[in-house]
């Protein structure tokens, strides 16, 4: 088994290389500590998830594990290899080494992404309201509309009371359909924070005309206000009409512009896929429905909003590429230039 000590794998972090730094304990471990940017590969599941987390098999990987007693970075060692991964390494001392010499460790999930919403918070100021503010304006029959920047599934189990379902991404490309009149006030809401924020600040990046803010703490600070959550909720945003598209294509191609969005050739897309060391990820950012209706060959789904806010949990390669794909132009640009932002190429 080979090694790696704590301090050069700092060194690793910190430097331009490709690198896939995967933890192999369970999700629940994980999420009490971890490195700050390991991606969560249960040893478990790992033949499920390897191949799309890590496509490249000469590409550098770090395994960590709870501690040097701990015999499962060894397995997991082993079991790459088996898969025919021929760079790996495991963190000598596991997660209780890199400790050990003072270097931080991290809880929760996805929190490379959600310290990037806090980040987009504070230097952009995005406005935010009271779920207080919200249900008043609701009870009064104002001119407001609420969308839910989560997945159907999420949005499916609990969310705002006469709010839409507009993942993410979809919300420069549907919103235009859903509040015309520049008079309405659009809420958007998500769990929590992360997602609200970004999707929020989205909107005032694409220029819409309507006033926008997030609603703070999301469906959780919705339910401890004491207001009631809807369930069973079916209601989703349409895709545009012509109207509608014309605008969001407009918006899209000022936010590519202002963040720097390169457009790319499917043959050049080709050459960097045979790029020896260099991995190139081919990420489809619509709707599961829409892709499973029909993709681009070698594409995999991966929802803009989803991977913004959890990019670990569809790129595990550190420096590497990535190549965004639509139907329409929109979604793509607004994805990539929010990971852009993150650093990504």
């Amino acid at each position: 088994m080979h090694e790696i000590a704590p301090a050069a794998l700092k060194r690793m972090l910190l430097g331009e290389s490709e690198l896939a730094l995967i933890d192999v304990r369970e999700q629940g471990a994980f999420a009490e500590a971890h490195l700050l940017f390991a991606v969560c590969v249960p040893l478990s599941s790992m033949e499920l998830v390897i191949g799309d987390l890590v496509p490249r098999n000469d590409t550098p990987v770090v395994v960590v594990a709870e501690s040097a007693d701990d015999d499962l970075g060894r397995r997991a060692w082993e079991r790459l290899g088996v898969l025919g991964y021929t760079d790996v390494r495991v963190l000598a001392g596991g997660l209780a080494g890199w400790r050990a010499r003072g270097l931080e460790v991290f809880s929760g999930v996805n929190v490379p992404s959600k310290a990037f919403g806090e980040f987009v918070e504070e230097t952009y100021g995005t406005p935010r309201v009271t779920a207080g503010q919200v249900k008043s304006m609701l009870d009064e029959g104002r001119d407001v509309v609420v969308v839910d920047s989560r997945p159907y599934d999420e949005y499916h189990r609990m969310n705002i009371p006469s709010s839409t379902d507009m993942p993410g991404a979809e919300l420069a490309l549907r919103i235009h359909d859903v509040a015309p009149d520049p008079g309405t006030f659009v809420v958007v809401n998500c769990a929590g924070r992360t997602r609200s924020i970004i999707g929020t600040q989205s909107l005032i990046n694409a220029g819409i005309e309507n006033r926008v803010a997030a609603l703070k703490d999301g469906t959780m600070g919705w339910h401890l206000a004491g207001f009631e959550l809807e369930h069973a909720a079916t209601r989703v945003a349409p895709l545009p009409g012509d109207v509608g598209i014309a605008k969001a294509l407009a918006a899209a191609e000022r936010v590519a512009e202002r963040f720097g969005v390169p457009n790319v050739e499917r043959a050049t897309v080709d050459e960097w896929r045979q790029e020896p060391g260099r991995t190139t990820y081919l990420l489809d950012v619509r709707s599961p429905d829409e892709y499973a209706e029909g993709h681009l060959p070698g594409f995999r789904n991966s929802p803009g909003g989803q991977l913004v806010q959890a990019t670990d949990e569809y790129v595990a390669v550190r420096n590497a590429r990535l190549v965004l794909a639509d139907s329409e132009g929109v979604r793509a640009k607004m994805t990539a230039s929010w990971l852009i932002q993150m650093g990504w190429e």
